[in-house]
């Protein structure tokens, strides 16, 4: 296990998007170092810095790290709208943001800022890493790496059509001055519809969920539309010469462990991919020391 070295404060903070604010928390470990390595990080699909990631923040910065934990724009406390819309790659561009403002702290080593995603955004660092070298090194867990091929899995090919009209009705609305259409997440009752809707993505959603007094257990369906032809993985040959570790779930049906395995034969050295048992949630919670360490050795390694 990584030795914890340091106690750490956290304090909150914001951050300009251009145009809109963004906010988290930064971790800044107890120390006399004056020029800290930084690790920017956001959740995944639909969640909030209080479900579990926090964890993750907090691990990383009593190893020494000053950390940068936000909430995507449109979700928790960051602005934007509208509400509960998953864009990725605005999301992909805030990342960007965020590097720059932790690249302004008098306390960061603006030459050793280094990436964190999971699942979702564990897809946006690809591109991050690929798109820009300020970062150098990506710490990619359980991530996204097509959405095109992950939503043809999910949904019948007979159910496609409804779903794409479901998009097309949605945007006429929101053209006319409408609401967004929105869906749930994860079925909350029996007879409910979710976008997951195994018991180990509702289980885990849920209780993420009671641990944020923001979260939300919806989205725009436009967060899907979105999903559906979103392919970070296309990317991950670009990384390259910004370290990358890709920690895999051997049993991952959300972002399916054989695209990520797969993915990973494109990505050019110094690379290294860790496959864990476990399904596509488990490194939150049971095998959070694991999945934690591996990152934290990555980070030390290469900040």
């Amino acid at each position: 296990m990584s030795k914890c070295v340091h106690s750490y404060n956290k304090k909150s903070v914001e951050f300009n998007a251009e145009g809109i604010t963004l906010r988290g928390w930064l971790y800044l470990p107890d120390t006399t170092e004056s020029s800290l390595p930084g690790i920017v990080m956001t959740h995944g699909y639909g969640s909030l810095k209080e479900m579990y990631v926090d964890k993750f923040a907090e691990v990383f910065a009593s190893n020494g790290f000053a950390v940068l934990l936000y909430d995507h724009r449109n979700f928790g406390d960051s602005d934007g709208q509208p509400r509960q819309e998953i864009n990725p790659y605005e999301q992909v561009l805030d990342y960007q943001h965020a590097i720059t403002f932790m690249s302004t702290l008098e306390e960061v080593d603006s030459s050793r800022i280094g990436v964190w995603g999971s699942s979702y955004s564990g897809g946006h660092v690809l591109m991050v890493g690929a798109m820009d070298k300020r970062v150098r090194c990506v710490v990619s867990q359980v991530p996204t790496i097509s959405g095109s091929e992950s939503s043809a899995r999910r949904v019948s090919s007979n159910d496609v059509p409804a779903l794409l009209n479901s998009f097309y009705e949605d945007r006429k609305t929101r053209m006319q001055g409408g609401e967004p259409i929105r869906c749930k997440i994860v079925p909350e009752f029996e007879g409910d519809e979710g976008i997951y809707s195994d018991k180990d993505a509702v289980d885990w959603y849920l209780s993420g969920g009671a641990l944020s007094p923001n979260w939300k257990n919806e989205v725009t369906i436009r967060s899907i539309e979105l999903s559906r032809s979103y392919n970070p993985g296309n990317y991950i040959s670009l990384i390259a010469p910004t370290p990358l570790l890709l920690l895999v779930a051997g049993d991952d049906t959300v972002t399916p462990t054989d695209l990520q395995v797969e993915a990973f034969k494109d990505a050019k050295e110094p690379k290294k991919m860790k496959v864990m048992d476990g399904h596509h949630f488990t490194p939150y919670l049971e095998h959070f020391e694991v999945y934690s360490n591996e990152a934290i050795e990555w980070f030390k390694e290469h900040l």
